[in-house]
């Protein structure tokens, strides 16, 4: 089976969707690989480097796209909107597709794909278990978000996060919040106790307190009933508007104590809920600093523009979008490897094997032989599931 790797269309995004390390493992198991000329170059990887791995550069998306049974992607359907317009109009049927494609928030992408006859895997659904851990795209892309939007707080704070003793005094620590304690928060606490800072965490979900402890932070306790907060595939659920209303009112204590704080609230396919109003930005310190990860789903904090740095009273708030795309060596590497995982997964003797009963390519899969397959979707666009 021949796998192709277009360089990446979306405006800004830097990663590819493999990386030469992996090409050894998947050619050994009857793979070809095409690469477009400069796919991994934004990325740091050559097409020298795709050379010596066995792979053969195409000149031209075309030609990619001709030749290639599998179309292999970082931002496919809908999650490259624009761009991805062009790509559409040279699949074929039959066609596999596989990359992020954000197929809740945009379903008639994956109804325009089932169109073209086209075999389309969105990797956003993997099932949160153990068997799919090491083919979970958006764990290994919170990674380095959660990673990095650290370091933009520490750029963007007027102080220092550790504490220091000089002999010019003692400077005291950066004080640090982060909201929502999965896969992103759980590394941004990490990283900001990595550099010195004091840190609190506070997720909806009681069951992480042992996790945020185990990394040095303390966990903040809040009186709230949260009942059943976590869905099957561990995401934290939506809340009704009254439990957001009674967590910001104990949320302001918190912000007022804090110079820094990163949000990472999302709740896939949907709006991220608003946990930081106005009014509570106005009670943090002068000079302290907001990272909103959930910019992309509207924010976390009201005043959250996306793609923008807002300066509110003093205050900053920064809404990065596709952040895990600013190291793109790394996440780049780490994507690489999940799908080199799902790859192997999916594909037996040069031929793409579903098995009903096992829930990564069934879960993952989202359209196939014309019809949209996947029942999510098919709620996003308003249609029943197939009994």
């Amino acid at each position: 089976m021949i796998a192709g790797v277009p360089r990446e269309s979306f405006s800004g995004e830097r990663r590819v969707a493999l990386v030469p390390a992996h090409l050894a493992q998947l050619r050994k198991k009857g793979f070809e690989i095409l690469i477009e000329a400069g796919a991994g170059e934004p990325a740091g990887y050559s097409d020298q480097a795709y050379r010596d791995a066995g792979a053969e550069i195409v000149a031209t998306r075309t030609e990619l796209f001709q030749r290639a049974d599998l179309i292999l992607q970082v931002r496919a359907g809908g999650a490259n909107p624009e761009a991805g317009v062009t790509d559409l109009a040279l699949m074929r049927q039959g066609q596999i597709v596989i990359g992020m494609q954000d197929p809740l928030s945009e379903p008639r992408a994956v109804e325009e794909l089932a169109g073209r006859g086209v075999t389309a895997f969105a990797l956003e659904l993997m099932p949160r278990t153990t068997r799919a851990q090491s083919m979970d795209v958006l764990s290994s892309m919170a990674t380095v978000a959660g990673y990095k939007a650290v370091l933009m707080a520490a750029d963007a704070l007027p102080r220092m996060f550790p504490m220091l003793m000089t002999a010019a005094g003692t400077l005291a620590a950066a004080r640090v919040l982060v909201i929502g304690a999965g896969v992103a928060g759980l590394q941004a606490i990490a990283t900001a106790r990595r550099l010195g800072a004091v840190v609190r965490a506070y997720d909806v979900r009681p069951a992480v307190k042992e996790q945020i402890e185990s990394l040095g932070a303390q966990f903040v306790e809040m009186p709230l009933e949260t009942g059943d907060s976590e869905t099957k595939g561990g995401y934290a659920k939506v809340m009704d508007e009254d439990f957001y209303r009674r967590q910001r009112e104990l949320m302001s204590k918190e912000l007022a104590a804090c110079d820094v704080v990163i949000t990472t609230a999302a709740i896939p396919g949907k709006k991220a809920p608003i946990l930081i109003t106005g009014q509570m930005v106005e009670l943090m310190t002068p000079g302290s600093v907001i990272v909103d990860l959930a910019a992309e789903r509207g924010g976390n904090c009201e005043l959250t523009r996306p793609g923008e740095t807002v300066e509110h009273k003093e205050i900053k708030i920064l809404g990065p979008l596709n952040l895990a795309s600013a190291i793109p060596y790394h996440a780049s590497q780490m994507y690489s490897r999940n799908m080199a995982n799902f790859l192997l997964h999916i594909i037996a003797e040069g031929k793409l094997k579903v098995d009903p009963a096992d829930p990564i390519p069934t879960e993952t899969q989202v359209a196939s032989a014309g019809q949209v397959t996947n029942k999510l979707v098919l709620e996003a666009l308003g249609r029943p599931a197939a009994q």
